[in-house]
């Protein structure tokens, strides 16, 4: 793959996998660990990309694209059980937390963990329950990006028209 291939597939890459993290980037193109890094650089120096820090993770996003609850979001969303929880709370946000770790097939500690992390990250409430902070947000995220999150957030997006409220 020539410079202005690897660039471009990196640009379009992020354009559908947003707040992928450097690995995810250099294994689902087959790039190498240098190649990457010098096309990632190139790019963020460009304009065309930003990098944010996530924990020990380096996320990449499209340029101007989102705004830092979004990217928080996304990144959230990249891991299996805090999407899975989010997801969840939208689709029953009445949902407790006994409700989550069976819907997830985790136990209660990890729930527990996972909403401290999200309510951190300004995600979560749990003021009176959990409820999922921008919630409009989170499921634009989810159904924009659904492909890139894997089958719960797929079958998410399909039903996702029946949560909305088109009344105004």
């Amino acid at each position: 793959m020539g410079e202005s291939e690897a660039r471009d597939a990196i640009a379009g890459y992020l354009s559908t996998t947003p707040g992928a993290h450097f690995s995810k980037i250099r294994d689902d193109l087959q790039l190498g660990t240098g190649e990457t890094q010098h096309h990632l650089r190139r790019l963020e120096d460009a304009g065309v990309i930003e990098r944010y820090r996530d924990g020990d993770y380096k996320r990449f996003v499209t340029a101007g694209r989102f705004d830092e609850f979004e990217k928080r979001a996304l990144g959230y969303l990249r891991r299996e059980t805090p999407r899975g929880m989010l997801i969840e709370l939208l689709t029953n946000p009445d949902a407790t937390p006994g409700d989550l770790a069976e819907a997830l097939d985790v136990s209660a500690p990890t729930v527990s963990k996972y909403a401290g992390q999200l309510e951190d990250a300004g995600l979560l409430s749990r003021d009176d329950g959990y409820a999922v902070e921008r919630p409009e947000t989170v499921l634009i995220l989810v159904v924009g990006h659904a492909d890139s999150f894997g089958d719960r957030a797929r079958n998410f997006a399909r039903n996702a028209d029946q949560l909305l409220d088109y009344r105004g």
